[in-house]
């Protein structure tokens, strides 16, 4: 760790920051450069990688190693990178569209091997770069210039197939909770394997509004659910509602507590329990709330750590690369 003490404009490079105004990225942006700071590791430590989109500019704004891959291949890129460079701290960016379609595959194969990444999910339900067509995550009949008469696929439930995929690290928040994103981005980092923060992010050109109700300051206590470990899951402006399990459907429902159960038939929540943390990410209906804060961290050996030891202890080949590419005799 670093020993001298960082600010977010350590973390801030030179570039303008182009994107829309209004947009959600910058919100995360200043999350992530705080983080960064309070974590404490200088820039030449840290690494992050993207794909394409609005969320792929993400590399020139913060003064780390940064790299701007192609579409879809983030989370390959840093898996190279992670085992090649097992001291950097690496982190992985892309909206819904980069890591759910066209890097889906490499989303869940990242997941299940435990690589030692930091996934951040920038999901405004839409494909906000090439104007505004349906994504994976928008809801069904959203109107778009793909989609005219309204889409009909399902929406992807992120948190969920994250979960499936064999993620030990699952949380999600929102672009504007700055009292709650930078911990669970800090959370996130401390996680000893692949963790996986889903974010809320408004699209203020093509999707404005579409998390509205979660970042609403008024509205906001009624819908969303703050998890924390070990505590009742509550909510409510009045702290009025809570959530209940039923092992039968295995699935929470809200309640009104005093009316439809008391105070201690509410569920507390168990971080470390996939079963419960499921439950919680495909939680839907009239009145359910939508879960933000970690749902899940059970912690296990990491893909580098269970690799043989002589693949983790072999010194990194130096050889120049044109002896990769077009063989030793290149370079002659």
């Amino acid at each position: 760790m670093n020993e001298i003490a960082l600010s977010a404009k350590d973390f801030t490079t030179d570039q303008e920051v182009r994107w829309c105004p209004g947009c959600g990225d910058y919100a995360i942006l200043k999350a992530v450069r705080k983080v960064l700071a309070d974590i404490g590791r200088p820039p030449h430590e840290v690494a992050f990688v993207s794909g394409i989109g609005c969320a792929a500019r993400f590399p020139y704004y913060l003064s780390t190693y940064g790299f701007h891959t192609i579409h879809g291949r983030a989370a390959a890129v840093a898996s190279g990178l992670k085992l090649a460079r097992p001291e950097l701290d690496v982190w992985v960016v892309g909206g819904d569209g980069d890591f759910l379609s066209i890097g889906g595959n490499h989303t869940i194969h990242v997941l299940r091997r435990n690589i030692d990444l930091n996934l951040l999910l920038f999901n405004n339900a839409i494909y906000g770069l090439t104007k505004g067509q349906y994504s994976p995550t928008s809801a069904i009949g959203t109107r778009s210039p793909s989609s005219p008469e309204g889409s009909a696929d399902s929406p992807i439930n992120a948190a969920s197939l994250a979960l499936g995929s064999g993620a030990r690290f699952v949380a999600r928040s929102a672009d504007t909770l700055q009292d709650h994103l930078p911990e669970i981005l800090k959370r996130a980092q401390a996680h000893k394997g692949a963790s996986f923060v889903e974010i809320f992010q408004n699209c203020i050109v093509y999707n404005d509004n579409a998390f509205g109700p979660i970042t609403d300051k008024t509205a906001g206590p009624d819908v969303v659910v703050r998890a924390e470990h070990g505590e009742p899951l509550i909510f409510g402006k009045d702290r009025e509602k809570g959530l209940v399990f039923d092992p039968e459907r295995n699935q929470f429902k809200p309640v009104v507590i005093g009316d439809e159960a008391t105070r201690d038939q509410i569920a507390h929540h168990d971080e470390t329990s996939l079963t419960l943390a499921q439950a919680l990410a495909v939680m839907d209906g009239p009145g359910a709330p939508m879960v933000l804060g970690v749902l899940y961290c059970a912690p296990e050996a990491t893909y580098r750590e269970r690799l043989p030891e002589n693949y983790r202890t072999k010194p990194l080949d130096r050889s120049a690369l044109s002896d990769l590419l077009l063989g030793a005799a290149a370079s002659r």
